[in-house]
């Protein structure tokens, strides 16, 4: 009989990108209180709420496989956020222009009395942003859910946000999903749990 899986994360982005690794898994939304975690250093707060996800998962689904992940965004050694306004997005776009960030995604697999922890890091270099590109990208995109107030996948001539990036592409969008795929079979091996992967 084949494990079943959760990936205990609301983020749609998520949930499509592991289509590409997992045929067939429960997607739930975990609400956890983040503000513990993020008196944290950055690295300690992402692994911490990656492993509360799951956890909190797995106390729901206790017999399931289950995934929890997040991601963010580090500059200068301080977390850069998800924007709560138009003008925080604002900022948050200047905060970046022309420069490199670091993207981090932690994630823990749960299976049982099982754990396994990664994580994995990507750099973005920003092009010198001007105002009326990061206004329009705003008010066209409102990236009010994504980690840093941008998405890769939406970067392009009509909006140059990237420069470059180094490491994974996936890892950025929120989901490393070559790296989660590698530890993932890993774990299902260790321990013989039957799941049917994609590739």
């Amino acid at each position: 009989m084949d494990t079943k899986v959760t990936l205990a994360s609301k983020s749609p982005r998520r949930r499509e990108l592991f289509k590409e690794i997992c045929s067939s898994f429960l997607c739930i939304d975990t609400e956890i209180d983040e503000e513990e975690s993020k008196k944290l250093a950055p690295l300690e707060c992402v692994r911490d709420l990656a492993k509360r996800k799951a956890k909190l998962g797995a106390k729901s689904y206790p017999d399931d496989l289950v995934i929890g992940c997040d991601t963010i965004v580090i500059l200068e050694d301080e977390i850069i956020g998800k924007p709560y306004n138009y003008d925080r997005a604002l900022d948050m776009l200047h905060t970046l222009s022309d420069k490199t960030h670091e993207v981090v995604t932690a994630y823990t697999f749960i299976y049982q009395d099982h754990e396994l922890d990664g994580e994995v890091h990507s750099f973005v270099k920003f092009n010198k942003l001007d105002d009326e590109l990061i206004e329009r990208y705003v008010k066209e995109k409102a990236p009010y859910d994504k980690a840093g107030a941008y998405g890769i996948q939406e970067s392009s001539k009509e909006y140059p946000l990237i420069d470059s990036f180094r490491g994974s592409y996936t890892n950025i969008m929120g989901f490393p999903t070559s790296e989660i795929l590698k530890d993932l079979k890993k774990f299902c091996s260790d321990f013989d749990l039957k799941i049917e992967f994609l590739h």
